[in-house]
């Protein structure tokens, strides 16, 4: 193909990614917003209330910026660059907000251990340091990555991204994130192994709440895996097609899956057989109180306010 037409082919595929995230986030929004009235904004708020709103609204946000950024609505080269770093720092950002709701869930399993909380806050730091060391010096450099202005007509014009370094900057710096994902999918799962343990000695089901947040512990890794893969991949000189179902991932699964295992969780305690269920989560005492004949059940207790 000519230059042109090269050009005109990327201009499609992204347009095409473009609208499709924009009807994935808005149906995902409205799909979810009955359940947020009433688990979020009818109810108590919690640090976990917030954390949930800032993945949400935040996330939004920078969804949307990704999803006109481009071709779909024309953008000043100038300004298109301000936007441009605006995504990547703000996907750093939401990916250290989910790691702060999975720090806060373990602090949480541990039955509020501060030793637990303030060795991964402590882990937590050089991670963040780590994502704000590769905003700057990749993708915030121009000599590693710049935009550039595509002329398809006189009147008919996009920016688009040009990747000026191989992936290998970007997968080095991914290993520490990565083996910190590990190191809390494994303190997680081994909770779950040793209440499955205990329950089993005395012949008692595990825990529903224990059992759905560490499955969601074990998704939430899957997903940060994946995308500290494809952000690394993203560097690589992929083809049109490639880059274009990448980005499609890249900028909506992260996006939806985070905000909605969080408000799953409050849609199971309501629709559980608990007597109290008519209180907040947070407050409901089936977290704090043994039920009647059963008080062993209370051998691993979780306050609900740093889970919800």
């Amino acid at each position: 193909m000519s230059g042109l037409e090269e050009s005109l082919y990327a201009l499609q595929w992204n347009n095409s990614m473009s609208v499709a995230i924009v009807t994935m986030i808005s149906y995902e929004y409205i799909l979810q917003l009955e359940k947020e009235v009433k688990f979020v904004w009818e109810r108590q708020w919690s640090v976990m209330t917030y954390l949930y709103l800032a993945v949400r609204y935040f996330g939004i946000l920078v969804v949307m910026f990704c999803a006109i950024w481009g071709g779909l609505v024309y953008i000043p080269e100038a300004v298109s660059y301000g936007m441009f770093l605006f995504m990547q720092w703000g996907i750093s950002a939401y990916s250290c907000l989910t790691k702060v709701i999975l720090v806060w869930r373990l602090y949480a399993l541990y039955n509020q251990s501060k030793p637990i909380l303030y060795v991964l806050m402590g882990l937590l730091i050089p991670v963040v340091a780590l994502y704000i060391a590769v905003d700057v010096f990749l993708w915030s450099r121009p000599s590693a990555i710049s935009t550039q202005e595509i002329l398809i007509t006189q009147n008919y014009k996009y920016c688009t991204a040009f990747f000026h370094i191989g992936p290998m900057p970007a997968i080095y710096t991914s290993i520490p994130v990565i083996c910190y994902d590990i190191l809390l999918v494994v303190l997680a799962i081994t909770v779950l192994v040793k209440h499955l343990k205990e329950r089993k000695e005395l012949r008692m089901k595990p825990n529903t709440y224990i059992v759905l947040i560490v499955r969601y512990h074990v998704i939430y890794f899957v997903l940060n895996l994946a995308v500290q893969i494809f952000s690394a991949v993203l560097w690589a000189n992929l083809s049109t097609e490639v880059m274009n179902i990448i980005l499609l991932f890249y900028d909506t699964a992260p996006f939806i899956i985070v905000p909605r295992l969080i408000i799953s969780i409050w849609e199971t305690h309501a629709n559980d057989s608990c007597v109290h269920v008519s209180t907040t989560f947070e407050d409901c005492v089936c977290w704090t109180s043994p039920p009647p004949l059963e008080e062993h059940d209370l051998e691993f207790c979780i306050d609900p306010d740093n889970i919800s």
